[in-house]
């Protein structure tokens, strides 16, 4: 379990060509793009990276070009099935591919019981040595994962760390309060990642940093050294295009702002669409303001 809880991990997309098959190379591309741009590691195939969207070998590929391009950084796999038997097979692919962590979903479209919830988690924990992310994500996956049920799981020595992504910030100190150092808490959701790290949070897993990388490393980077300062002028700059992150539409936002950006192109697979009519032009405004006044790096 030597895999770093650290510093910012952008939720990479993946791109398709125009007849929406998977672009590996501009993905594989965009991967790079972000490493040298100083980002601590990647989280692919997550909400971001479509996972849902894709077939079960397209998943592997990512993985796996993932992987070549990773140099000395985590990549952090997504696991996000129907159900559980389907969670197992990837999360046993997704270790022989050479992925570092994986970050676990509860099983999509199903609400389950609590019982049920811990018992997905468990199974899918015993199939792998890798040191496994929960994500907790009420909001998008209506089932909170509650600071109660993770007292199930403290015995299940691979599951190491969360995901948060709760909008209440108070969710921080509870886990912390209640579980110490056990797990490790990352902050999940754009805009409160600030207040998450400075509530305890080790690490930022982040949708916007695929469009602003250098921006957020150094936001980080500012947090780390104490310059609350630096970091606020950052963050304030930034939040506009961070509450993004918590709309419906995050994915097509996201990849929009990375095609003006030049990081990327903004095609989605349906039922996706790419963005359209007002909302396609609050967002383009936003992240060309955005552009225009980017803090001076240093």
């Amino acid at each position: 379990m030597s895999m770093q809880w650290s510093g910012v991990f952008p939720a990479a997309t993946t791109q398709f060509d125009e007849n929406l098959a998977i672009d590996l190379k501009a993905t594989q591309q965009g991967f790079t793009n972000l490493l040298d741009d100083g980002v601590d590691g990647l989280v692919i195939i997550g909400t971001c990276g479509e996972n849902n969207s894709l077939e079960p070998e397209e998943k592997r590929t990512v993985v796996a070009a993932a992987v070549e391009a990773k140099g000395k950084s985590p990549i952090i796999a997504g696991v996000s099935e129907f159900t559980t038997e389907r969670a197992i097979a990837f999360a046993k692919d997704a270790e022989k591919l050479g992925a570092d962590a994986l970050m676990l979903l509860p099983a999509m479209v199903y609400v389950p019981t609590e019982d049920e919830l811990i018992a997905h988690f468990k199974a899918v924990a015993a199939a792998t040595n890798l040191p496994i992310m929960l994500y907790n994500n009420p909001t998008s996956y209506r089932v909170n994962i509650g600071i109660e049920s993770l007292a199930k799981l403290v015995e299940v020595d691979n599951i190491v760390a969360i995901k948060e992504s709760a909008a209440d910030t108070r969710r921080y100190t509870d886990l912390i309060n209640a579980y110490g150092d056990r797990f490790h808490v990352l902050a999940g959701l754009d805009d409160v990642a600030l207040e998450g790290m400075m509530l305890g949070a080790c690490a930022w897993i982040s949708g916007l940093t695929s469009a602003f990388p250098q921006e957020s490393v150094e936001l980080v980077k500012a947090f780390k050294a104490g310059d609350m300062a630096r970091a606020l002028e950052i963050y304030r700059w930034f939040m506009p295009l961070l509450h993004l992150d918590a709309g419906y539409d995050l994915v097509q936002a996201i990849k929009l702002a990375e095609e003006i950006m030049g990081r990327g192109s903004e095609r989605v697979r349906m039922p996706r669409l790419p963005l359209a009519g007002k909302r396609r032009e609050e967002v383009i405004a936003m992240v060309e303001k955005a552009a225009a006044t980017r803090p001076t790096q240093r």
